[in-house]
C-alpha cells in the first residue's frame, strides 16, 4: 500500500479548482493508499493572516474536507501546525537548498512580482517546507494539480539530494498522481489563468446560490464566433471547460454545437453553467452547514489525525537526525 501525501492552504473556504485539482483525487485516493491530507496552515503565514481568519479558516477547510467525502477512518487528517516534527525537518532540509534554485521557482517569482512588499524568507524557502510536508512521511505519491507540479519536482530534488548526501536511500522519490493520467487545472472567471482564492476568479464549494449566479453571469466573454467551427478563444474555452466538469455530456455538447454553428448565446450559456454548478455544488455545501456546527466531531478528526501524523512523523525525523549525526548519549 502507497504512502500519499497531500494538503490545501488554509487561505479561505476552498472552490471547484481546489475539488476537480486535488479533493476529488483525495477521496478516491483514500480507498486503497496510507493517506495522509493536511491542512497547510503554517503555508498560509506568508500571507500574514489575522490569528481570527487564521482559525476560522482552518476550521473551514476542515469542514469542507469532511463536507467533500474525506474520511477519518481511512485518512489521516491533520492541521499542518499541530505537528512540531515539521518545522524541525524543514530547518534541516533548509541547509541543502539553494538561494538561487529558490529564487528561480515560478512560484516564488509569480508571487514576488504581484506583492514586492512582501518578499519573505518564508516566501522563498516555501517549496522546502512543502518537500517537507511529503518527506516527512515518506511519500511515494502525491496527488498535484498542473501549478504544482515544479513544487513537486523540487521536493524529488531534495529527497535524491538527501539519500545522496548521507548514502542511504532514506526518501522514497515521490511521484505525481492523477486517476485519469492528467493533471486537472480548472479554469478562473477572469477569462484566463486558473481558478484561485488569491485572484478572486473562484467559486467556491459552499458558495450561496445567488453569489455563484452573479459570478457565472458576469464571466469574461466576447462578442461571439464569426466562422463556423472557429477555434475557441481562451475565455470562452474556459467556460466550456468549467461546464465540461459540471454538467451532462448531453449540456456541453449541445452549447458546443451552438457555438460551432455561431449561433451560440452566452447568457444562455452562462444560466445553464450557474445552474450546474449550484447542482453539484448543493450536496457539498449542505453537509459542510451540518459538519460546521458539531465542534466536538471538528476536534476529535484533528487531535486523531494529528496523533497518526506525529507518529510517523517522528518515526522519519528520528532517523534524518541519525544520519546527520544528532545522536542521544
Amino acid at each position: 500500500m502507497d504512502t500519499v501525501v497531500s494538503g490545501i492552504r488554509s487561505t479561505g473556504n476552498l472552490h471547484l479548482g481546489n475539488y476537480f485539482g486535488a479533493i476529488k483525487n483525495f477521496v478516491q485516493m483514500q480507498n486503497d493508499n496510507n493517506c495522509f491530507f493536511f491542512i497547510a496552515d503554517w503555508h498560509s503565514l506568508t500571507t500574514h493572516p489575522t490569528p481570527a481568519d487564521l482559525h476560522a479558516n482552518v476550521r473551514s477547510v476542515l469542514a469542507e474536507y469532511l463536507a467533500c467525502g474525506i474520511d477519518p477512518e481511512k485518512a489521516s487528517i491533520y492541521v499542518q501546525s499541530d505537528v512540531p516534527e515539521i518545522p524541525e525537518l524543514y530547518l534541516l532540509m533548509n541547509m541543502n537548498a539553494y538561494l538561487g534554485e529558490l529564487e528561480r521557482t515560478t512560484s516564488f517569482k509569480d508571487k514576488a512580482r504581484k506583492s514586492p512588499e512582501n518578499v519573505n524568507a518564508g516566501l522563498l524557502t516555501y517549496p522546502v517546507l512543502m518537500a517537507v510536508d511529503i518527506l516527512i512521511h515518506k511519500a511515494q505519491r502525491v496527488p498535484v494539480g498542473k501549478d504544482q507540479e515544479q513544487n513537486l519536482e523540487m521536493a524529488r530534488k531534495f529527497a535524491k539530494r538527501f539519500n545522496n548526501t548521507y548514502g542511504e536511500e532514506t526518501f522514497p522519490i515521490p511521484q505525481p498522481y492523477s486517476f485519469t493520467g492528467e493533471f486537472v487545472k480548472i479554469p478562473g472567471l477572469d477569462g484566463s489563468g486558473k481558478m484561485g482564492k488569491s485572484e478572486g476568479n473562484a467559486i467556491g464549494l459552499v458558495e450561496d446560490p445567488k453569489e455563484i449566479r452573479k459570478k457565472v453571469m458576469k464571466a469574461v466573454s466576447d462578442s461571439g464566433p464569426t466562422q463556423m467551427n472557429q477555434e475557441k478563444p481562451e475565455a470562452i474555452q474556459n467556460l466550456f471547460t468549467l461546464m465540461d466538469v459540471v454538467s451532462t455530456k448531453d449540456t456541453y455538447d449541445f452549447f458546443s454545437g451552438k457555438y460551432n454553428n455561431c449561433e451560440v448565446r452566452y447568457g444562455d450559456l452562462k444560466k445553464q453553467l450557474a445552474e450546474d454548478i449550484i447542482n453539484f455544488t448543493a450536496p457539498i455545501r449542505e453537509r459542510f452547514l451540518d459538519i460546521s456546527k458539531d465542534d466536538a466531531y471538528l476536534r476529535k478528526v484533528t487531535q486523531d489525525g494529528a496523533e497518526k501524523a506525529r507518529e510517523s512523523a517522528a518515526k522519519t525525523l528520528e532517523e534524518v537526525r541519525r544520519l546527520i549525526g544528532f545522536r542521544k548519549f
